[in-house]
């Protein structure tokens, strides 16, 4: 099931500053919507469908679905 948000808004957040860079989300992304990159990491927002499965993914909850959006 995919979700649609308010143009210009992302359902996913990730809480960068907690996050331990294992990768888990990145294995479940169907459509590569996570960079990661040494220590940093990100949504790419043109590809995110909004599915959800990095949030069931990680393993110390650092992705929240968000209902009301946040800025792409």
């Amino acid at each position: 099931m995919y979700r649609m948000a308010k143009k210009g808004k992302l359902l996913i957040e990730i809480l960068p500053d907690k996050c331990d860079f294992c990768g888990c989300c990145v294995g479940v992304c169907p459509e590569d919507a996570i960079e990661l990159k040494e220590a940093s990491i990100r949504i790419i927002d043109s590809f995110c469908t909004n599915c959800s499965k990095c949030v069931w993914a990680c393993p110390i909850e650092v992705i929240k679905f968000n209902k009301e959006g946040v800025e792409a």
